[in-house]
């Protein structure tokens, strides 16, 4: 937590140099005066506790660390141009599997410090970055992810778990047509894959918006009207005595009340909230019914609609 407390310390005091440049708009040195108070109250720092300062400024650090990892440097197995020796690699190693046992007990937070040791101390391991991704992701830092899985795929291009984990994050980010380009080339590597099959199959479907899929949440309507066993429990329901007295409530309740075609001509106004209540409740009784009539198929109307959100399914776990 403390190296935290220094990152976030050094974020401010960045935030800070930039407030007192005058280059800035005020809309924009308002901005940062929030995040600024928002990073304060989150880490519980303050600008002026300089015990947390560290010898280099955030951009003397950046400026660091684009050099150290300059293409020039090829992409050989080193660190940052350093010889990783066994020792350094045993470490990393360990810091893997510290980070991989909090992500089993969900505690995803502390899995990305381990795996982001481990990657201080091996820069060239694909794998230290995918199962970072993996934890981000979970925090919903999606664009993490992606720069993670990025960095997982130039190490090792033919790593089918970074890209399967690339297509996670890019989905979550509503980037589905790329998220589908990448599940491809997971599927390419690891043709056997069931979920990276049901993860494109399914942000192929929402790279259409105007797709039935898409516009009924997943459920497929066009299948439903055309299922025997569907149409014939709604023209059960439709003739049941019980059902029709329900629909008459509902529509007298629409209608009647809200001033609109039960009044006298003219549109029917909104319902007025009592009147909503109602057709809630009349929704939910109409809803019992077909439930007690065809259970079976409303299960698995309910699984078609759970199975529409992509998930890490059988993907091994860092």
């Amino acid at each position: 937590m403390t190296d935290n407390k220094r990152l976030a310390f050094s974020i401010i005091r960045f935030l800070h140099e930039q407030l007192q440049s005058g280059d800035l708009s005020s809309g924009a040195q308002e901005s940062l005066e929030v995040a600024v108070q928002c990073l304060e109250t989150a880490f519980e720092v303050s600008a002026d506790d300089r015990s947390l300062a560290v010898p280099l400024t955030l951009p003397e650090i950046f400026a660091s660390a684009a050099l150290q990892t300059s293409p020039s440097q090829g992409n050989n197995n080193n660190n940052d141009g350093v010889e990783v020796d066994e020792e350094r690699r045993a470490e990393a190693e360990r810091l893997k599997t510290d980070g991989n046992d909090q992500m089993k007990v969900e505690n995803y937070a502390a899995a990305v410090e381990f795996y982001s040791k481990a990657i201080s101390l091996n820069t060239q391991n694909a794998v230290y970055y995918c199962n970072r991704a993996a934890a981000l992701s979970k925090l919903a830092n999606y664009a993490g992810a992606v720069q993670d899985c990025e960095r997982a795929i130039a190490i090792d291009p033919n790593y089918s778990k970074a890209y399967g984990r690339m297509g996670l994050a890019l989905a979550s980010l509503n980037r589905h047509a790329e998220a589908v380009t990448f599940y491809k080339k997971a599927l390419e590597l690891d043709p056997d894959n069931d979920t990276y099959k049901s993860n494109m199959k399914i942000a192929e479907d929402k790279m259409d918006a105007s797709s039935p899929m898409a516009a009924t949440g997943g459920v497929d309507l066009a299948g439903l009207l055309s299922n025997p066993g569907f149409m014939n429990m709604a023209s059960s329901l439709m003739t049941n005595p019980q059902v029709q007295q329900m629909m008459s409530g509902m529509m007298s309740g629409a209608y009647g009340a809200g001033g609109g075609a039960a009044g006298g001509g003219g549109a029917p106004g909104p319902a007025p909230a009592g009147d909503l209540s109602g057709l809630i409740q009349a929704g939910q009784q109409f809803a019992q019914q077909m439930q007690q009539q065809n259970p079976e198929l409303i299960e698995q109307l309910r699984s078609q609609i759970r199975n529409r959100a992509p998930s890490a399914g059988n993907e091994e776990q860092p």
